[in-house]
């Protein structure tokens, strides 16, 4: 998801239906369960299409009506700019979490992506 924004909790005013890529993305960011992630590779995986930009533009664009902080960077590091939002969800939801060392910016934990970080599971019938 791009640094520089996050839509609302209320999603993006849209002139009209999404990108079919776009339902795509969202619709796997809905299927992530509480207290799991995936990271922006692992849904473009999942789709088998696009990587992790054109994930990432998908949910900075139209990620405020799901659960945009289950889907994460590789590295676990929390989305700039959105570190406190997403860590209340985090924390809601008993996502595993790594405790920041003391030098670490801001000394803002990291998803412990080991095991927080979800395989898809059985891919849906009807998904493409």
């Amino acid at each position: 998801m791009s640094e520089e924004s996050l839509p609302d909790d209320t999603g993006p005013e849209h002139g009209g239906a999404l990108p079919e890529y776009a339902e795509r993305v969202l619709d796997v960011a809905e299927r992530i369960p509480p207290g799991r992630v995936m990271t922006y590779g692992d849904v473009a995986e999942w789709l088998e299409e696009g990587g992790p930009r054109q994930v990432g533009r998908v949910m900075a664009l139209y990620g405020g009506a799901v659960p945009w902080w289950r889907v994460v960077r590789a590295d676990g590091v929390l989305l700039p700019g959105h570190e406190l939002r997403a860590l209340d969800h985090y924390r809601a939801e008993g996502t595993p979490l790594k405790e920041a060392s003391r030098a670490a910016e801001g000394h803002l934990p990291r998803v412990d992506m080991k095991r927080a970080r979800w395989d898809g599971g059985e891919r849906a019938n009807g998904h493409t």
